[in-house]
Order: C-alpha cells, then structure tokens, then sequence
C-alpha cells in the first residue's frame, strides 16, 4: 500500500500534480488541509481505483470537508487534522495526547507548511510540510510518502521538490 500525503497546497497545484503524476499509482492520498477549494479535484488528479481522504484546514472557509477524520488501515488507526486546533505551531503534545485517547498511533498534521516526522512515542506524528508555500529553513516544496507492507508495518518517507 502506497499512500501520498499533502497538506497546505492553497490551491497553487502545479506541484501537486507534478507529484502525483510522478508517484502513481497511488493506493491513497491524504490531504490535510488548506487545499483552498482544489479538494473537489483531488480525486480526478490521482488513478482511479485510489482512495481520497482530505480534511478542512483554517483557510478552507467554504469546504464542506471534516475537521477530523479517523481511518483504519490494517491494524493501524489514523488521525487527520489540519493542526490548528491542538496549537501545533508551538508543539505536538496535544496533538499526539488526542491521536492516543481516539486509539491511534498515528497523528497526520499540517498548518504549519515545515515537514515533520516523530516515531519515537506511542503516537507517530507527522506533517508533509508544503507543496506550495514551504517556511522551513532552504524553503523547498515538500511531501510524504506511506507505505505499509504485507506484514502491516508503516513506513514514511519525506520528499523534496
């Protein structure tokens, strides 16, 4: 299983698509928000037989989309949020308590547009970063990769354009 993971694209979506064209075939993609109304177009973007899932982040004013999500994937629980909630810009301790008390191990956050990447407690935490405003140090775009293999076992990868 091969799973992209975005966040705070803005709707700038060149990068994206570069992306997705360049990693298909994609058994899943997840967006984490501030996808600023390009979230109806996730779906056309990616292979056909591959999941969508997206959350509102604070700059998706007019979204229909959750807040949150929870998705079971093998014998994995994943949370989704934007992040701005749990005041990821000043620590994911919050975060990873909630992602902890909903039975998940892993947490998927964005908002702050600088990848991420915890695997050292109970709770992987990650963030993609940006694809399109990046503000981490040398500014490059950047996204994750998740694979989970036959055995159940989650792997991440972060990747810069």
């Amino acid at each position: 299983m091969k799973a992209l993971i975005v966040s705070d694209t803005h709707r700038k979506d060149d990068n994206l698509q570069q992306v997705i064209e360049e990693q298909m075939p994609l058994d899943m993609l997840i967006h984490l928000g501030d996808a600023e109304g390009s979230e109806d177009a996730l779906q056309y973007l990616v292979n056909e037989d591959c999941e969508v899932f997206a959350v509102r982040g604070n700059n998706d004013f007019f979204s229909d989309l959750d807040g949150e999500l929870e998705i079971d994937l093998g014998c994995h629980r994943l949370f989704l949020t934007h992040g701005h909630y749990y005041n990821v810009s000043l620590g994911v301790e919050g975060l990873a308590e909630e992602a902890a008390e909903r039975g998940c191990d892993v947490a998927m956050y964005g908002h702050t547009h600088r990848p991420y990447l915890d695997q050292t407690g109970p709770v992987t935490v990650l963030n993609p970063g940006s694809l399109s405003y990046p503000r981490q140090e040398g500014r490059r775009p950047s996204y994750m990769i998740m694979e989970m293999d036959d055995e159940d076992r989650l792997s991440f990868h972060t990747y810069y354009l």
